[in-house]
C-alpha cells in the first residue's frame, strides 16, 4: 500500500470483466478519481480491422483530453517508466497478450511460449510503486472455444490474471457494469 496525505490505499489494482461488462469505463473512473493520468493502450490497431478501429475510436472519445496516452504492445516497458505525479492506467491485458502472442507466431506453439513476456509484465506490475490500474478480460466464464487459439488464448489470459491478481493490492470484476471488489 502506498501513503496519500496519512491514509492508506491501494497503489495497484486489477479490473476483470467479460466483453461490453464496463470494465474500462469503470477503470477510467478510478484512474480520473486521482488526478493526473497516463493512459497505455495496448492495442496494435489492424488498418483492415475496421469493427476494431470503431472500437478504438469510442475510447479515445470518451477519454478527458488533458490525459496522457502512451500507446504501446510493450506494457512492461512503459511500466518501467514510473509516472509519480499520475495514475497509470493499462488498458487492456488481453490485447497486449494478443499481440504479444502474434509477435511471436505461438497461436500454434504449446501453452507457455509467451511466459517470458508474462513474467516480465508480472515483474512489472508488482514493482510499481505507484497508482496502477490494469485492465484485463475475464474470458473463463464461458464455453470451451472451439479453436485451438481460442483455447490456448483463454488458458494464457487465465493463468495470467491470477498472477497479476496476486501482485495488486486490490482487484474488481465488473459484471453489467456494477463492479464487485474481489480483494
Amino acid at each position: 500500500m502506498s501513503q496519500d496525505s496519512g491514509t492508506a490505499r491501494p497503489s495497484r489494482t486489477l479490473v476483470l470483466g467479460g466483453a461490453r461488462s464496463g470494465k474500462s469505463a469503470f477503470a477510467e473512473n478510478l484512474a480520473a478519481a486521482t488526478g493526473a493520468v497516463r493512459y497505455v493502450a495496448t492495442s496494435v490497431p489492424d488498418p483492415d480491422d475496421h469493427d476494431f478501429a470503431e472500437r478504438i475510436a469510442r475510447h479515445r472519445e470518451r477519454r478527458p483530453a488533458d490525459w496522457t496516452v502512451v500507446e504501446s504492445a510493450d506494457a512492461a516497458a512503459v511500466l518501467a517508466d514510473p509516472a509519480p505525479d499520475a495514475a497509470t492506467l493499462v488498458d487492456d491485458i488481453g490485447t497486449w497478450l494478443t499481440a504479444r502472442i502474434d509477435a511471436l507466431d505461438a497461436w500454434d506453439s504449446p501453452r507457455g511460449t509467451v511466459a517470458p513476456d508474462t513474467e516480465a509484465l508480472v515483474s512489472a506490475v508488482a514493482a510499481y510503486r505507484h497508482r496502477l490500474i490494469v485492465v484485463s478480460p475475464e474470458v473463463g466464464m464461458g464455453v470451451i472455444p472451439a479453436t485451438r487459439s481460442g483455447r490456448l488464448f483463454r488458458d494464457e489470459i487465465g493463468a495470467l490474471n491470477q498472477r497479476l491478481a496476486q501482485a495488486c493490492d486490490e482487484a474488481f470484476l465488473v459484471v453489467a457494469g456494477l463492479p464487485v471488489r474481489l480483494k
